[in-house]
């Protein structure tokens, strides 16, 4: 692997340091291409634009998949990214699901430490900020017509981040519009799932909402997702959260989630939430908390569930179950505990290897 440095750095440490820095990517980026079936060797460059022709059949026909990941500063300096495996079996079944070429699992556990220790200055400390990981691939290939692309290009790049909520959430129980339905890509982490996904939440955050709950398809019926997050509920003691489906990404941070409730005693459910137990549950007190989870939002709580114009609100507190479970699972991310599931995988001195 071949690693080009960027010779005048973009990087502010202290902006970065207390956290006055994100969104903003670092100074370098991997890429690789595919021709001939196979992948090129990636390489890290300075980041900037790359060329593309106008008829790139990704920018027609949606062949484009897509990976959010976090990498977190420890409390001794090093830098750990976070279930970088998980994420990769994903990838590639998303990329497979897309009729697009899987990338070797060595893009995932040598390239991306080796960019994410050429920018390591960029990690900010916690306990909340990260630095945001992007992989993604999509079709390249110059045609006129639509066709399964022969020529893709795969790239990483990342910057600080710092999470998109900040507050408890007041979201509305979807009926009208759709994210996925039974057959579809739903559970692809593929671009058209979120674009589809834009205007009926705009719709709703000009309601006053943050955020949609995402029922199903067919009847409008079950609860699947929250926005762009896999979402759970303690009812009854219980953490509760829908099984994943075709319609139903298998969300990382979702996994993490439900196995730390388990290491911390927790009864775990996976099955179906309807709209109904929502509307009979939350005033009844039978459901006590409902949060987002996912890479972006990490634990996202909701305050308000809002159903056919009726309003119901949870009792946000600190001593909520969230919230020991956010602080667990931050815990391990942050190496302040023991990596029991050996989730984190260290980059320092990847950069060295190559260079």
């Amino acid at each position: 692997m071949i690693i080009e440095t960027v010779t005048s750095p973009r990087l502010d440490v202290e902006a970065v340091r207390s956290g006055a820095l994100t969104n903003v990517p670092g100074d370098h980026m991997v890429i690789s291409r595919y021709r001939d079936g196979e992948w090129s060797t990636p390489a890290i460059q300075p980041y900037g634009d790359i060329s593309l022709s106008p008829l790139a059949l990704g920018l027609h026909y949606a062949q484009t998949v897509f990976e959010g990941m976090k990498a977190y500063r420890w409390q001794d300096g090093r830098v750990a990214i976070f279930r970088d495996t998980k994420h990769h079996e994903r990838f590639n079944r998303s990329l497979t699901r897309m009729c697009m070429p899987t990338v070797p699992q060595e893009f995932f556990t040598k390239a991306m430490p080796a960019l994410i220790d050429s920018d390591r200055d960029w990690v900010p400390p916690g306990p909340d900020s990260a630095y945001y990981i992007r992989p993604f691939v999509f079709a390249s290939e110059e045609r006129m017509g639509i066709k399964v692309s022969d020529e893709y290009i795969f790239m990483i790049v990342g910057g600080p981040f710092r999470p998109i909520y900040t507050r408890p959430l007041r979201v509305k129980v979807e009926r009208d519009f759709v994210r996925a339905a039974a057959g579809g890509t739903g559970s692809a982490k593929c671009g058209g799932n979120y674009a589809a996904a834009m205007l009926p939440t705009k719709l709703a955050q000009q309601q006053g909402f943050d955020q949609v709950l995402w029922t199903d398809a067919r009847d409008h019926h079950y609860i699947e997702e929250s926005g762009t997050m896999n979402v759970c509920f303690i009812v009854d003691g219980a953490l509760v959260t829908p099984a994943t489906t075709d319609t139903i990404l298998d969300g990382v941070t979702r996994d993490a989630v439900l196995t730390l409730a388990q290491d911390m005693g927790l009864r775990v459910e996976e099955r179906p939430v309807t709209v109904d137990e929502l509307r009979a549950g939350i005033p009844a007190g039978h459901v006590t908390e409902a949060f987002g989870v996912g890479t972006a939002a990490s634990i996202a709580p909701i305050g308000a569930v809002s159903i056919d114009g009726d309003e119901f609100t949870l009792d946000v507190q600190p001593g909520c179950t969230m919230f020991a479970l956010k602080q667990r699972l931050n815990a391990v991310r942050f190496g302040e505990i023991p990596d029991s599931h050996h989730w984190m995988s260290i980059v320092d001195g990847a950069a060295s290897q190559w260079r």
